[in-house]
């Protein structure tokens, strides 16, 4: 369901790359013990491609190895312990790794081949890196906000 929810949300009108797939990711990082939880964010971006459209193999390639690997970051990060500061750190270092990783993407189809044009890239993708983050930090906390007030709830109901 979850699932279904992040891919879909890509069809609502959003700032590019302002959406929830890499809070997603956080979240299974955090609260799933099943080693396969990265195929679900995986799942998710394949998914809203689909609907939306999908784009250069070359990019799409790249964009869903940062995806699996900023999932990995995540999950390392939050795996033991929950902290606003740990989940503050695992969204950020994500979302650096999936820009770093992603944008080579574009270097390569869109950017001279050389240490310069992969610079370049990287220089030309801030504003995104930028949005992803602000996505990123919004829908975690979201997301964990929800969580941790269902989870109060439910201990208060349980001390009645």
């Amino acid at each position: 369901m979850l699932v279904l929810a992040v891919a879909v949300a890509r069809l609502v009108p959003h700032p590019f790359t302002f959406t929830p797939a890499g809070a997603f990711a956080l979240f299974l990082g955090a609260y799933t013990n099943d080693k396969r939880f990265i195929l679900l964010p995986l799942e998710a971006l394949l998914i809203g491609d689909l609907l939306t459209g999908l784009y250069s193999i070359v990019v799409m390639i790249y964009v869903y190895l940062a995806l699996a690997g900023a999932a990995g970051i995540r999950r390392l990060l939050l795996s033991s312990k929950r902290t606003p500061l740990r989940v503050i750190t695992a969204a950020f270092c994500g979302a650096t790794v999936f820009y770093f990783i992603s944008n080579i993407g574009m270097w390569w189809i869109a950017c001279p081949l050389n240490i310069n044009g992969l610079v370049m890239c990287w220089i030309e993708g801030l504003p995104f890196l930028l949005r992803t983050m602000a996505g990123e930090f919004f829908y975690a906390t979201v997301i964990f906000g929800i969580v941790e007030l269902y989870d109060r709830q439910r201990t208060i109901g349980y001390a009645s």
